[in-house]
Formats: structure tokens, sequence, C-alpha cells
């Protein structure tokens, strides 16, 4: 069921997104409902499928020291 919503947006910023929505077919009400939706949407939500299952673990990739402490390294440069 489709509700109204109101917004109140800088007049600039509607007119940019009304330029948009033209050169993409799109409507600006439709442009809004698709980022809310990704914004709201949890990916972790969603049901693994059997055979994303099956697949989960099947290879190991061994790590040797270089790896690991190249991890180190990024874990410590990015904290």
């Amino acid at each position: 069921m489709d509700s109204k919503l109101t917004l109140k947006l800088e007049s600039s910023i509607i007119e940019e997104a009304k330029k948009y929505a033209k050169k993409h077919q799109t409507s600006v009400s439709k442009m809004v409902e698709n980022y809310l939706l990704a914004v709201t949407q949890n990916p972790y939500d969603q049901e693994i499928t059997p055979l994303v299952k099956s697949l989960s673990g099947v290879i190991e990739i061994p790590q040797d020291e270089d790896q690991l402490e190249y991890t180190k390294f990024l874990d410590k440069k990015y904290q």
C-alpha cells in the first residue's frame, strides 16, 4: 500500500533530483523509496540458500607468517 510523505529539502537539491530522475527515466519518489529501502534493509536478515551453505568452508586458505604479519600491520594502520 502506497502512502504519501512530505519532505522539506533545499530547492536546488530538488531541481537536481528532478533532472537526475528524468535522465534515468524514473521519479524522485521512486528514487527516495529505493534509497530508504537500501538503508533500512539488513543483508544479515536474509536467509542463506542451501547452495551457499553447502559451499561454506569448502576451501581452506592456509596463512603463512608473512600474511599474518601483513594482516596485523593493516589492522594497526586502519584502527
